[in-house]
Formats: C-alpha cells, structure tokens, sequence
C-alpha cells in the first residue's frame, strides 16, 4: 500500500489531536512515568511482556508485585528461574516468563545493564519480538517506531474502514501505522501510549464512545456510522480437544502430594504439576494406559491401575486447543514416598497453593481438596 493511499490523513493533525488528549486523559499506570518524566525501561520492558496477549487489569498486580521483588533488571538477573515461574503462575503463556530471566541476564552482561535502543538489538533479546521492540524503542526512549497492538490495530482498521478480514488485514494496518510513525520524532513514546489508551477507553470493541474520540473526523467507520463492525475478522475455527490423565497422589493419609516438575521445554514448561500422561487428540482413558503404566512405573509405584479412583475431568481452554483432563487419585503409605525421580517432590498438602500451580493445575487442586 502506497503513502498516496493515505493522503485523506494529515499526520501532523491527526498526531496533534492524539497527543492534546493524551496530555488530559493518559491513564495512571503502574508502570508508566507521568507525561514529562523519563521512563524507567526495565519497567516498560516487563511491562510489555506482561501485557502480550494479557489485560491491564491482570498485569497490574504482577507487576507490582515483580517490581517489589526484582527492582530492577540486575536483581532479575539473580532470581532463580523457579521463583520467576511461581510469581508468574496465572498470568499465562509461560514461555514469557521463561524468557524473563534469560533477557535480563543478556541486557546485563552485553549491554551493562542498559537496554539497547534500536530495533535489531532489542528483537535480538529472547522473548522480543518485534512489536515489543518497537514498544520499548517508543515508550522509553521517545524514538520513532511503529507501534501496533490489539486496541491501535482496531483504532486504524476504523479510520481506514478496512474491508480486508484480519489477520490479512495486518499488512494495510501496518502501512498506516508506519505513515503515521516513521521518522516522528514528535513524542513517539506518549503517541504510542494516548493509541492504547483511546483504544482501550474510547474506540473500545463494542460500544465505543465516538463522541469523544479526538480522531473521529478522520474515521471512515465513523462517518458511515458502522464503527463496530470494524475490524472485520475470519471466522474462527472450533478449537481442537485434547484428553489427558493426571495423577493426584498422596501419602501420609492425605496429606502430603507428589508434585512433578515439567521439562523445561514445551507447554508449560518449567512449571510444577500434577504428574500425568501427555495431552493429546481423540483419546479416552483405556488409551492413556499403557502411558500410565510406564509413568507409575517410573515413579517406583504399583502399575495395578484398579487401585487408582477415577474422579471428576477438568476443562481447561489455552489458546491453540482445549483440553479435558481426567483425575486418578490414589493414596499411599509412607513407604512409597521414597526414590522418586529428580523431577518431583512431595510438598505438604497445605503448602500446596504456595507453589505457583499454572491455572489447569489449580483447578484440579481446587476440585480434589473439596472431596
């Protein structure tokens, strides 16, 4: 798409209307530094990886609570990723979390501590790609870059009133964003920011407050008087099921539990867990057995299946697929609890909630402590 294409738009109007409202209207966030003050790129850094596919709401409390832990990018870098994992668990899509400690350590040791400012090193940095770097490059150094997520990619798609469905739409969006953004060095940081915040306040998915949208005598949506319709999206396919087994065991009449340590890599990785079978397609629980076999087996513990009480199935949405996960509880003597594999532990019962349970495995929790 060509800049001509754009010429409805006049840069220098529309940027100055976005940035009159930012100046009256910017939200107080935890993370982000009053207009005029210079903002701490740790904060905008974790800020930003937090809030990937997440809402503000949810994010406040972590960061808040991240901040006080790790004040700043060194003490991360002294975290154990363990502790990183528990602090994280409930926010979601962990490979993020993951990532946290190994970019920390890399803005320490390449960069002394200080986050680089172009776009090739920061998207050279593990778990930023490049709408991140184009975040962190705009909010917290005031450099020129073209920042699109969730609520500016629907702001532009109603200024154009893009026809183009997304995800396909991206590409005309990002020519906007790039004609509104490259080489303005007209306060990028704060331009950036007042987007997602008439995004999030104003040009909201449903509802939204035309009236008092600084933009709308530039919005094609607008003016045909259909700006909810927009963007339009393909219709999106019915997510896949998957089935699992997980195990609930316990000794001392209930009330210590085996806890598993997932591999590192993979959904989930690095989390703690209830042990169990993979999670896969068109399976029932006579499937998962020979699975469950070699697991118990592996854990030094009989493999008579008939000992183990088949309880209520947990139902968990992530984003790819949903997954239905059966229990099988059993509980043991105290002599089973010996020469278990190095990636599990027994906690106490009580202590369990204290362990950072990604949301799958606190539903199951939740439903096994109630029986």
């Amino acid at each position: 798409m060509q800049k001509s294409e754009f010429s409805f738009i006049d840069p220098d109007d529309f940027r100055g209307s976005v940035l009159a409202w930012y100046d009256t209207n910017a939200r107080a966030l935890p993370w982000r530094s009053p207009v005029g003050n210079v903002p701490d790129p740790y904060h905008v850094w974790l800020s930003e990886v937090m809030l990937q596919q997440t809402t503000v709401p949810a994010v406040i409390q972590y960061f808040t609570k991240f901040t006080r832990l790790w004040p700043s990018v060194e003490e991360l870098t002294k975290a154990d990723q363990d502790d990183i994992l528990r602090e994280w668990a409930g926010l979601g899509y962990y490979a993020r979390a993951r990532n946290l400690h190994k970019c920390a350590v890399e803005v320490v040791t390449h960069f002394g501590g200080a986050f680089p400012q172009t776009l090739e090193e920061l998207e050279s940095l593990p778990g930023i790609g490049a709408y991140t770097a184009a975040a962190i490059r705009s909010i917290a150094f005031d450099k020129p870059a073209s920042v699109v997520d969730g609520n500016i990619e629907r702001i532009y798609a109603r200024v154009m009133a893009l026809k183009t469905p997304l995800p396909k739409g991206k590409v005309e969006i990002k020519a906007l964003a790039h004609y509104l953004s490259d080489e303005r060095h007209d306060r990028p940081g704060c331009y950036a920011q007042a987007l997602m915040d008439i995004g999030s306040m104003i040009c909201t998915p449903k509802n939204p407050d035309c009236a008092s949208c600084p933009v709308s005598n530039y919005c094609a949506a607008f003016h045909q008087g259909e700006a909810e319709l927009y963007p339009y999206k393909q219709k999106k396919q019915p997510k896949p099921v998957r089935y699992g087994v997980a195990l609930w065991i316990t000794y001392e009449c209930g009330q210590r539990l085996l806890i598993e340590r997932r591999p590192d890599k993979g959904l989930l990785g690095g989390m703690r867990g209830l042990p169990g079978t993979s999670w896969e397609k068109d399976r029932t629980l006579s499937d998962c057995s020979e699975e469950l076999i070699l697991l118990l087996k592996n854990l030094n513990l009989s493999t008579d299946l008939p000992q183990l009480t088949k309880l209520p199935e947990i139902r968990h949405v992530f984003t790819h697929f949903e997954l239905r996960l059966k229990i099988l509880a059993v509980s043991l003597g105290d002599a089973n609890a010996a020469q278990i594999p190095a990636n599990y532990f027994h906690v106490n019962l009580s202590e369990s909630k204290s362990l950072g349970l990604p949301t799958v495995f606190k539903k199951a929790y939740n439903v096994m402590v109630k029986l």
